[in-house]
């Protein structure tokens, strides 16, 4: 039999094609917007039809190609469909193991169980209990709230400023949005270019774990003594900021010298995207509770609190929940803890990280609009500012301080008084990004703190190739926000 030949198509199928293609983009994203609510949130912003992934590429409906540096909000720690994962799936599905087995034993499970236990932090790994939840990390956070509350007898919790964890009610009184019934008590969170004291630095740092030892240690206004304390180790949607190490430790030591829980929150953190297995490694501390979830499922549903084994008081038979453990998740999950584990890949993302951070600091240093590059691994955040607005009004407190009982006009430890958020010109960097096909994610108290969470698997060319992206599109639209015509992506 003859070899089939395949005509070429005639003059002008192929823009028949894309155009056809086009439509379809088009009248999905018609449905979406009919058929769903208005607080679509990357939906919004990103006006995509996904129907191709692979690594950091994703490929719309309308044929055009993206670097995704979104990564699902930091859940594809390997990017898109990695074949380490893909296979890890097949497995499952090829074996005939139930999908769903409740709280049981199973060996998706219990290998989940033993790569996690490699990596976790050697003080906290000794002891740890593993308990799974719902699938996301607001279940996961309710359950931690739980378990300290549990364990101590006490109701009240602390968190800080800036932190965002999770949509279920109890999460999000954790977090700064706006609730009505506050039961956590809120404390600053330390950070250089706005610093909740207008210092930054290391005065800044100390400032604020003095307020938080005061408030604690105050038996009249104070607070009583709580259930836990729960910190991010670089807050997220707050808008990627590292926690100083030395304040970290000292959140350890208040909170060990006072038998109060710390929990800490690497949902977002976790599985090597700051540059270390978990982002507590970088200071050196060993919390009582970890919060986990997105990277550890290898991109699909899973959600676990690890704590220590001495606050395990938990009644037996309670109630566990429908969904306690997504085995292919769990399958999934194992191959992501070990794809990054054998190949070193929390190394290799600081590494990369710093590498971009300084790229991206000389993009600051020519451009106004951007007030601070911050992060740690490949967890960044480029903060856009209002150039032409006077910065005391960046402060969050008052712009004086008092030192040895003189009032001192003060600024934040970079040396530069922060200017007002510009989430305006935030947006329009998201827009302009993704007209050159790229994908970047928006946060900060304010959303004007462009994020980058690229894969881990990220090449020193995808760098490259992003860094160029996102400096393109932060020139034009400050040019465009001046006035000045905007550049063809």
């Amino acid at each position: 039999m003859g070899r089939t030949q395949v005509k070429p198509l005639p003059d002008g199928a192929v823009e028949a094609i894309a155009l056809a293609s086009r439509d379809g983009h088009e009248a999905i994203l018609r449905r979406q917007a009919a058929r769903e609510p208005a607080a679509r949130t990357y939906a919004r912003a990103l006006p995509i039809v996904p129907v191709r992934a692979r690594g950091l590429t994703i490929e719309g409906a309308d044929g055009r190609r993206y670097l995704d540096c979104l990564s699902g909000a930091g859940t594809l720690a390997l990017g898109h469909n990695h074949p380490v994962v893909l296979e890890a799936i097949r497995k499952v599905l090829d074996s005939g193991a139930p999908l769903n087995a409740l709280d049981l034993a199973t060996p998706a499970k219990d290998a989940f169980l033993t790569e996690l236990y490699r990596t976790l932090p050697p003080g906290l790994a000794e002891r740890a209990r593993v308990r799974f939840c719902g699938p996301a990390g607001s279940e996961a956070v309710e359950t931690a709230y739980a378990l300290v509350r549990a364990a101590t007898g006490r109701s009240g919790l602390l968190a800080f400023t800036g932190s965002g964890r999770g949509t279920t009610c109890r999460a999000l009184d954790g977090t700064w949005a706006d609730t009505p019934d506050m039961r956590v008590a809120r404390l600053p969170y330390p950070q250089d270019y706005r610093c909740p004291f207008g210092v930054g630095g290391e005065r800044g740092a100390d400032l604020a774990a003095r307020w938080t030892e005061s408030l604690l240690d105050d038996r009249g206004p104070g607070v009583p003594l709580p259930a836990g304390m729960l910190v991010e180790p670089v807050q997220s949607e707050g808008g990627v900021i590292p926690a100083p190490h030395t304040w970290l430790r000292r959140m350890r030591q208040l909170t060990a010298d006072r038998s109060i829980p710390l929990i800490v929150d690497e949902t977002h953190t976790g599985v090597g995207r700051t540059g270390a297995f978990w982002a507590v490694e970088h200071s050196g501390v060993t919390p009582d509770v970890m919060v986990l979830s997105k990277a550890i499922g290898g991109s699909l549903p899973l959600a676990v609190v690890v704590y220590r084994d001495d606050l395990d008081i938990g009644e037996p038979g309670a109630p566990v929940g429908t969904f306690p453990g997504n085995q292919l998740a769990m399958a999934a999950g194992t191959a992501t803890l070990a794809h990054v584990r054998e190949n070193a890949l929390a190394e290799r993302a600081a590494t990369l990280g710093e590498r971009m951070l300084g790229h991206l600091q000389d993009l600051a240093s020519e451009l106004e609009c951007v007030g601070d590059v911050r992060g740690r691994g490949l967890m960044i955040g480029v903060e856009l500012v209002d150039p032409e607005a006077q910065g005391d009004s960046g402060l969050s407190h008052a712009p004086e301080a008092v030192e040895g009982g003189v009032a001192a006009s003060v600024m934040p430890h970079s040396g530069r008084r922060p200017r007002p958020a510009a989430p305006e010109l935030a947006a329009a960097v998201q827009r302009e990004c993704l007209r050159r096909g790229l994908i970047v994610g928006l946060g900060g108290r304010h959303a004007s703190v462009v994020q980058l969470l690229p894969p881990l698997t990220l090449t020193d060319e995808q760098a490259a190739a992003v860094l160029d992206r996102l400096a393109d599109a932060v020139r034009t639209a400050a040019r465009c926000r001046g006035g000045g015509p905007a550049a063809a992506p």
